[in-house]
Formats: structure tokens, C-alpha cells, sequence
């Protein structure tokens, strides 16, 4: 199982070029999928993420699918070694691509994704060419506070590319906030267009108490904990207050910085 197409989720769900905007919405919504391929009958076309759905307003809902999809930054096919195309996708910067028939056949059969990447490896037993958390944590970090309003992080996050943000009080991280928690909120969406009046905080939305990691733990207990809660980042920490019951989560921490599915990945393929 060292091929995309052991690894693939195959027959993914798909819109057409001319489905909705709406519609496009809807199934990255209700789904939670972070992209979705755009296809005429099965052939390949682009692809929609929810970064690319934030960008529509409701005044323009009646747009298609081919007027906002983006052609995909890497595109596989089942036979490719997963370490490969784990390379290209961390080298492209992003989380998922999607798998055609063959090189002359671009049928869409599967999406593979650094997470179903991760999951082989752990499954395997592979062991990673970093052993410490600490050696692929990312220092300087972006975060948002708890009193942010969506609008202002969701710019934050556009500006940055970061699709998830620790979410600061008092100099500690208490929660996380991400792209799909705002997106099935629909709150910004709603106060670019005048649809809210009062501006919707970080802290009613956010996901707290977060799971979180320190420096000095195995880079494969950040795979396993990602894998587990479906997760793309985890705070990385010091001094933390841990939930008795919830051991893998605190009350708040000191951030020290961040590790994302792809800096596993990486320390695992690189």
C-alpha cells in the first residue's frame, strides 16, 4: 500500500462547471470538504476550496462553478508513490489534489490528501527522518484574540494563507479557530454584505479547550493526535493546564509556536 491509489478516497464527490455557487457552498459546507473537483461529465476541470467560496457573495450566487474553480496545483494518478506525491503537494502548498485515471485519461477517480498520507504512514509503522516535535515546529505564528470579530480574522487568514489560527486571552492560547469553523458559522459572509449588525466574536465560534502538543514529543504522537481528531495544525506549548479528563486538551498554555500536517508530513518524506 505505497500508492495513491491504496491510499486515495476514491469516487470523490464532484460538481460540474455548471453547478451553482450556491450549490458549491452547500457540499463544502454540509460535507466539510476542504476542495472539490469541478468536472465536465468525469473529466477534470479545476477545483473549488472554501477559500475560493468565501470570496462569493450572496449577490452573486448566481455565478457557475467554472467562473470561480482554479486549476489544481498538482494532479496524480493512482500508480504514483505516495512519498512522491506527499513531496509535490507540500512543495505546492496545499493539503489535497486530486487523482485522474491516467496521464491521457483525466476521469477523476480519487482525492488524496496529506491526511490519508499520514494515516498509511502511522499504519505502517514508518518511522520519520525527524524524531521531535520541536525540530518542525513553526515559531513565529499568526494568531487572532478571543475578541476578534470574524471579519477581521477572516481577512487575517486571507491575507496569510493560514486556514487556522491559535486564539489568544491574556498572553495565553485558549482555543483555535479555523476557515470551516467561520464558513459553517456563515457570519462573515453575512456582515461583508450588511446582513448583521452586531459583528460576531472569535470566542463564539472558536474550538476551545484546544488539543495541543510540546516541543519535546515524538513527531509520530503529532500524526496520531492529528489523525485522530482531524485535525491540520496543533498548538505547540508550554506550562499547560491540562483537562483532567481530556489530557490531549488545556485550559489555556503558553504558545511556543505551531505544527501542521504538512510539517509532519514533511518529517516524515523529506
Amino acid at each position: 500500500m505505497n500508492n495513491v491509489g491504496d491510499v486515495m478516497t476514491p469516487n470523490p464527490v464532484t460538481v460540474s462547471v455548471n453547478t451553482s455557487v450556491t450549490k458549491v457552498r452547500s457540499i463544502l459546507r454540509d460535507e466539510s470538504f476542504r476542495c472539490v473537483p469541478v468536472v465536465s461529465g468525469k473529466h477534470l476541470e479545476g477545483t473549488i476550496t472554501r477559500g475560493d467560496m468565501m470570496r462569493i457573495s450572496a449577490t452573486k450566487s448566481n455565478i457557475e462553478a467554472r467562473g470561480i474553480m482554479e486549476h489544481p496545483k498538482v494532479i496524480t494518478t493512482p500508480e504514483v508513490d505516495i512519498n512522491e506525491i506527499g513531496k509535490q503537494i507540500i512543495n505546492a502548498d496545499i493539503i489535497q489534489a486530486p487523482v485522474v485515471k491516467s496521464d491521457d485519461d483525466m476521469t477523476v477517480v480519487g482525492m488524496i490528501s496529506v491526511a490519508d498520507i499520514l494515516e498509511n504512514l502511522l499504519d505502517r509503522e514508518v518511522k520519520p527522518k525527524k524524531q521531535n516535535v520541536g525540530e518542525s515546529t513553526t515559531r513565529n505564528v499568526v494568531t487572532c484574540k478571543y475578541d476578534d470579530p470574524l471579519s477581521k480574522v477572516w481577512d487575517k487568514m486571507d491575507d496569510t494563507g493560514f486556514s487556522g489560527l491559535p486564539v489568544i486571552k491574556k498572553k495565553k492560547i485558549i482555543g483555535m479557530i479555523t476557515r470551516k469553523d467561520i464558513i459553517n458559522s456563515g457570519h462573515v459572509r453575512l456582515s461583508k454584505e450588511g446582513g448583521v449588525k452586531k459583528p460576531t466574536k472569535v470566542e463564539s465560534i472558536m474550538k476551545t479547550p484546544p488539543v495541543v502538543i510540546t516541543e519535546d514529543k515524538d513527531i509520530k504522537e503529532a500524526a496520531k493526535l492529528m489523525v485522530k481528531y482531524n485535525i491540520g495544525r496543533l498548538p505547540v506549548v508550554d506550562h499547560p493546564v491540562h483537562i483532567k479528563k481530556e489530557p490531549e486538551r488545556v485550559r489555556e498554555a503558553e504558545l511556543v509556536g505551531i505544527i501542521t500536517r504538512e510539517d509532519v508530513l514533511g518529517s516524515y518524506i523529506n
